[in-house]
């Protein structure tokens, strides 16, 4: 018996041939039920998320960036109905990392013919995240790279963006993880991860895997463009723990005090400024179909 598939797609985004030549890939594999849900922006998404597994999805193809997989993320935690991830964003951070290509046939083929893994989300005040939450420097800079920017730039849209805020002012900020004080100082940046690489291959967290459970969690002490050079000068040359401006740890549940209100983003996707956020890790929450294990599957597990 042939599965139920949905697909929910962000119809401003695009990957190889398009929509249409999504719908003749699944035809292709003889699917009987198929539940086609589009979107103009990824903060609907979840609605049409819901009303697939309401109806009985047996698998969810996602068409969109990270902003796309996470706002769907968050729907599916839970629901032991795998995501295909379909990676028609900027980045595609998550896609990336778990090493699904920006190839429409081959990402349709993992979809249907790829293995099956539990894979951790991040909890973030409450919402789920599948590679990285932040609040100050770096949440600024993603709120700071617009729609339009992005669709004219690029993945360039994130460095400009970065180029305006190294200058920001360090904030007070209080983090406890697991419960113990780790950080009481003036800070940059916090950054919880989920995944190792973000964009351009840079690991932000060298050890981090999508399948041990545990939030990697970053705080940067940076000021001005030559202390944030050499952070990121690190990160790619090296391992970022190594940074003098730079403390990065692990944890089960993370919680932090703000001296100002912060913006602090999910996946690419800003949210309201706040003085207190807490977090944890959902271990295994989210089913993902992913390449064979003898491919090169990124921060993919492997067993």
């Amino acid at each position: 018996m042939s599965p139920t598939v949905a697909v929910v797609a962000h119809r401003k985004k695009n990957l190889g041939a398009g929509l249409d030549r999504l719908r003749v890939l699944i035809a292709e594999e003889g699917v009987s039920e198929l539940r086609w849900y589009e979107v103009s922006k990824s903060r609907k998404a979840p609605k049409k998320v819901r009303r697939a597994l309401e109806r009985g999805a047996d698998l969810v193809f996602v068409w969109g960036g990270d902003g796309m997989v996470q706002r769907c993320a968050d729907e599916m935690a839970d629901s032991g109905v795998p995501m295909a991830v379909l990676p028609a964003g900027t980045a595609n951070l998550f896609a990336a990392n778990l090493g699904i290509p920006a190839d429409l046939d081959e990402a349709v083929r993992i979809g249907f013919h790829g293995r099956r893994e539990k894979l951790d989300l991040g909890v973030l005040n409450g919402e789920h995240f599948a590679v990285m939450a932040g609040a100050g420097f770096e949440a600024d800079m993603i709120a700071d790279a617009d729609g339009q920017a992005k669709k004219r730039l690029g993945k360039l849209s994130y460095v400009r963006a970065a180029v305006r805020h190294v200058g920001g002012p360090l904030v007070p900020m209080k983090i406890k993880i697991d419960g113990t004080l780790w950080f009481d100082g003036r800070a940059s940046c916090l950054l919880l991860g989920n995944v190792s690489r973000i964009a351009g291959g840079v690991a932000a967290f060298d050890d981090a895997r999508p399948d041990d459970g545990w939030l990697e969690v970053g705080v940067s002490t940076a000021k001005g463009p030559v202390q944030w050079a050499r952070v990121i000068g690190r990160m790619a040359l090296g391992r970022s723990d190594g940074s003098p401006f730079v403390r990065v740890t692990r944890a089960r549940k993370v919680s932090a005090r703000f001296g100002i209100p912060l913006t602090y983003e999910l996946d690419g996707g800003e949210r309201e400024p706040t003085t207190r956020i807490k977090a944890k890790a959902a271990a295994g929450a989210l089913v993902v179909c992913l390449p064979p294990a003898d491919g090169n599957g990124g921060d993919a597990p492997t067993g």
